[in-house]
């Protein structure tokens, strides 16, 4: 049934003329293929395990800069996805979540703990590797969430994590809340949401300052990792490293 629905899935959106196609080992499942069903970002895919072009990045990351993982527990904002299931079979430990505004913090709705990252519910130091994709660009009070992030890692932890770069050298704003309210100060912009099916509202497009912003939280050693690509017609996601020191 997998196969049926990921057959379904890659039909729909394949482009002929984008086609492509390139021999190459996948992070999550091993000796694979690379395809390309379209041009947009999302037509990438592991012909495998089907994670495509920002879980990949995130995978080479992982493979690169976290040697041990076999002796990590692991936390990951998302509940599902080639990469949950990847740090499930690989890491000691893995605690999975999604952001549910009506479900309380630490509860559970359908077997899916709810958390908020600026606010979360775990204790200090309970993970030794936090990732996330894609997720801090909708959070709004970024800066708190990174001090969350900071303060459940355990020293010595790593953080790697993606999130859309306009290429500019600033964040630039596009909505704030204020008094439970947001106040848009550029025209609003959302993204899809695969776990609702709707969009989620841009908070802001981060610039190569990303890096400022975590090292602000306390992280020790802070850096942006470009994966290497196997194909000319496949542009990795930058991914930023992001190590908790030991005091």
């Amino acid at each position: 049934m997998k196969w049926i629905r990921r057959l379904r899935s890659a039909f729909a959106i394949i482009e002929p003329a984008a086609f492509a196609f390139a021999r190459w080992r996948c992070p999550f499942c091993g000796p694979s293929l690379l395809v390309r069903l379209n041009r947009a970002d999302h037509g990438v895919r592991c012909a495998r395990c089907a994670a495509g072009a920002i879980h990949l990045s995130l995978g080479a990351a992982l493979r690169a800069h976290v040697r041990d993982l076999a002796d990590r527990d692991a936390y990951e904002l998302s509940a599902r996805g080639p990469l949950v299931d990847f740090l499930r079979r690989s890491a000691r430990s893995l605690a999975v979540s999604e952001y549910l505004p009506d479900a309380p913090c630490g509860s559970e709705r359908g077997g899916v703990r709810s958390e908020d990252v600026q606010r979360l519910t775990f204790a200090d130091a309970s993970f030794d590797l936090v990732t996330h994709t894609e997720v801090l660009e909708h959070v709004p009070d970024d800066a708190r969430a990174f001090a969350e992030l900071h303060r459940v890692l355990r020293p010595r932890g790593v953080m790697l994590f993606t999130v859309p770069l306009h290429g500019g050298e600033r964040t630039v704003e596009r909505a704030r809340l204020r008094d439970g309210v947001v106040e848009h100060l550029l025209p609003p912009v959302h993204h899809t949401d695969p776990l609702r099916g709707d969009g989620i509202l841009a908070f802001r497009d981060y610039g190569r300052d990303i890096l400022d912003r975590v090292r602000a939280a306390g992280f020790s050693e802070v850096f942006s990792f470009a994966p290497p690509s196997p194909a000319p017609w496949f542009v990795p996601r930058d991914v930023i490293v992001a190590r908790k020191g030991i005091s």
